[in-house]
């Protein structure tokens, strides 16, 4: 019997909604594998813990944290009650840089039963595979002045190591699918950065003489994702561009709603995170309205990652088959709760 802990945070909002069906889909998983159990350890890290504590975690929260195998996260962040760029970087930010989790995840494709907003979706199936700890969301810059003359500095960094790492990881990805990676730069504007990662994209292809290439300026790549997603199968980008790209996935998909991803730690030293794209939606909180899919895809990105694609392929099929008979959340145009989602996988597998 192997056995998989994982530490789990609702977090915010819908968190607490989508988050207890996709740990009954992965205990009924693991039941019907026969050698697989799951252990839970349960954390309240969010904001409340904030408002109650003052940070989003406790001083030792790491430390426990990587007690675990791996992290499953249902969301993070509430403006009503925390400014945003106190609790992302307080837990969503702090866990993936902490836990040296270099690469994130995407995947982005056509559901029969689901109304993509495009008028041809031609059954696109791509990935975002996007480096996760430095690039255009680094630290490093600051604030200084007062009134009109205040000014704001950003740097960007990008290590060749990271960059290598990312890229090699979405060529290895594209070899098990449609053998083909696509770049997101941006180097006619951004003048050291971009064409940096150019260079280190060239290098890394050259191991890789089997898949086929291309690189595409952001703004241009952005478009094509909406006019012509088909075109796609790995995309690899940076921090910032890599968000980009991921959200109008899920946008042409149907929703955010539907959108999982995987948090990579590629050194085995610390566990990785698994979290659905979407936020907490304060709004719909306690309504009865989540979308669950995104959480529950994201279930299938973990088993997938502990070597379990068996089970993940059928829990693919549960969602796929319970969204072609109809049974969805209001975001892409059903009128069945959560819960009545939920079940309908639990009772497909």
């Amino acid at each position: 019997m192997e056995k998989i802990r994982l530490a789990v945070i609702p977090g915010d909002g819908i968190g607490h909604e989508v988050m207890p069906g996709a740990l009954k889909i992965l205990e009924r998983l693991a039941e019907l594998h026969g050698g697989l159990k799951f252990e839970f350890e349960h954390y309240d890290y969010g904001c409340d813990y904030y408002l109650q504590h003052g940070e989003m975690m406790p001083e030792d929260g790491i430390d426990r944290l990587s007690e675990s195998d791996a992290v499953f996260l249902g969301a993070v962040g509430d403006v009503n009650k925390v400014p945003d760029h106190i609790s992302l970087w307080g837990l969503l930010i702090k866990i993936r840089r902490e836990f040296q989790q270099e690469v994130n995840v995407r995947p982005a494709k056509v559901f029969e039963g689901v109304k993509s907003p495009l008028g041809n979706p031609k059954d696109f199936d791509l990935i975002v595979v996007r480096e996760n700890s430095e690039g255009e969301y680094s630290s490093v810059g600051g604030r200084m002045f007062h009134d009109e003359h205040e000014v704001a500095i950003q740097s960007s960094v990008f290590s060749k190591r990271a960059t290598s790492q990312v890229m090699e990881y979405a060529f290895k990805l594209a070899q098990s699918r449609g053998n083909m990676v696509t770049s997101a730069t941006k180097s006619n504007g951004i003048y050291h950065a971009m064409p940096f990662w150019d260079d280190v994209f060239k290098e890394v292809s050259k191991e890789y003489p089997d898949v086929s290439t291309t690189s595409e300026h952001i703004d241009a790549l952005s478009a094509s994702f909406v006019t012509r997603p088909e075109r796609y199968d790995v995309v690899v980008a940076s921090n910032l561009f890599g968000d980009i790209l991921s959200d109008i996935g899920a946008g042409v998909m149907g929703s955010i709603g539907i959108a999982p991803s995987a948090n990579l730690n590629m050194n085995g030293k610390y566990p990785s995170m698994f979290e659905p794209v979407h936020g907490s939606a304060p709004d719909i909180a306690g309504r009865g309205l989540a979308n669950p899919i995104g959480q529950i895809w994201t279930a299938k990105m973990l088993l997938d990652h502990f070597g379990y694609k068996d089970l993940g392929s059928q829990l693919l099929k549960a969602i796929e088959d319970t969204l072609r008979a109809g049974i969805m959340t209001p975001d892409i145009g059903g009128d069945v709760s959560t819960d009545e989602v939920t079940a309908s996988i639990l009772n497909r597998l």
